[in-house]
């Protein structure tokens, strides 16, 4: 499957297709619920270590021979042969987008780039900081000096091993378009809609936010599917992305 275009036939951005719905799900038929309830609004998909285990990779083949886009959200960290296996089978699924974690280094992220070189349609993103983590929480693991610090300095490890972009907070999507430059995706979750609740993600932001600072994609997961009319939120995220100028 190609990739989709981030514009319509007009040229005019179109939100629906820089929106990706999470589906952290832990089984089968709530997943299915939410995507039978989104229809042909939704182009594109998460599907994280949660589903994928519990489910299998049959629901991916699924969604995709829906004809819906996918992003595997594996944030592979494990040594270059395991993590490039990986994303050869994520490429054989299908697949669109797939992680691997920045922390690992330039040889497991050149390993994932090199593997993804025969699915020509596949992106490997690397993970920088999750958003959960703060400035305190890179403290425990040793690592001094800001949150955006960090995520700028895996960003641009993660460019020069040849990833396609990168997963990062709404907070960091300006440093980071300014330092990648206008070809590399940035994929942003941690993103709510005004007055809802961020969850576990301690740098969050809205849709319009990230997507005004630079993002090219945007990961929306309980805003939608936790919704009791998944496809009423699902277009006022869409509204709200349409908000900018």
């Amino acid at each position: 499957m190609k990739r989709s275009t981030l514009r319509d036939h007009n040229g005019v951005m179109d939100p629906t297709r820089q929106i990706i719905v999470a589906l952290d799900c832990d089984n089968r038929p709530a997943a299915q619920a939410v995507v039978d309830q989104l229809g042909d609004e939704c182009r594109f998909y998460k599907v994280g270590l949660e589903l994928l285990t519990a489910v299998g990779p049959q629901f991916v083949e699924h969604l995709v021979a829906q004809g819906n886009e996918v992003f595997l959200d594996l944030k592979l960290f494990e040594i270059p042969t395991s993590v490039a296996g990986a994303v050869r089978a994520a490429g054989a699924l299908g697949v669109s987008m797939v992680t691997v974690h920045s922390m690992g280094g330039t040889g497991i992220m050149a390993a994932a780039v090199d593997a993804a070189r025969d699915y020509p349609d596949l992106r490997v993103l690397a993970l920088t900081v999750v958003t959960s983590m703060t400035d305190a929480d890179l403290v425990d693991i040793g690592v001094a000096g800001p949150t955006e610090g960090q995520v700028l300095r895996l960003a641009s490890l993660a460019q020069r091993a040849g990833c396609h972009g990168v997963i990062a907070s709404p907070r960091e999507v300006s440093a980071l378009r300014r330092a990648l430059g206008s070809a590399a995706l940035i994929v942003t979750p941690g993103v709510a809609l005004a007055g809802e609740s961020a969850a576990e993600h301690a740098r969050p932001g809205t849709p319009l936010a990230a997507v005004a600072d630079g993002a090219s994609h945007v990961v929306v997961g309980r805003t939608v599917t936790r919704a009791p009319h998944p496809l009423s939120a699902f277009h006022r995220v869409c509204a709200n992305l349409s908000a900018r100028s």
